[in-house]
């Protein structure tokens, strides 16, 4: 017998448009269809390779730091992680460790003595422009499963819900 022609609700076949409802008249729940199932195995396979192809050490959060200062120079430390989409305690743990390396440094804000600015040091600059080619080819080998077009869809609906 054919999974689909199985009349337990909970063994149907979810994409069958013809399988029988849920005996409470919803369809069933299944994991491997829900949206966000599926972003986090995306973005298990994306740090898989991520963390195969990237030097440096660097993680994730790290990379995007860097690539964020070099893109928008020296920012504050809220504004940078609101630019890389991290919450306050992991750009403060990012910052530290790449502090830490000698890859940021913090200054003074010209136009307000309370505020500190994180900027990229000559090291951080180094690596980061060394780093950024491995960035596009962890993208590329994300993407591979995807047609041209396909990649542009995915993309633009990501935009979208984010």
């Amino acid at each position: 017998m054919r999974e689909s022609d199985n009349t337990d609700p909970d063994t149907l076949d979810p994409d069958d448009e013809k399988a029988a409802p849920h005996p409470r008249g919803r369809r069933r729940y299944v994991l491997d269809q829900q949206a966000g199932f599926l972003l986090r195995k995306a973005q298990q396979r994306h740090l898989s390779i991520f963390s195969a192809h990237m030097l440096e050490g660097l993680t994730a959060q790290q990379f995007a730091t860097l690539s964020k200062l070099l893109e928008a120079g020296p920012t504050s430390q809220n504004a940078l992680g609101r630019l890389t989409a991290m919450d306050n305690s992991t750009i403060n743990g990012v910052v530290k460790r790449l502090f830490q390396r000698g890859l940021v440094d913090k200054t003074q804000s010209p136009d307000d003595n309370r505020m500190h600015l994180v900027g990229l040091t000559v090291e951080g600059e180094r690596v980061t422009k060394r780093v950024l080619p491995l960035g596009q080819e962890i993208t590329r080998l994300t993407l591979a499963p995807l047609s041209d077009s396909e990649q542009a869809t995915l993309v633009r609906l990501l935009r979208k819900i984010s």
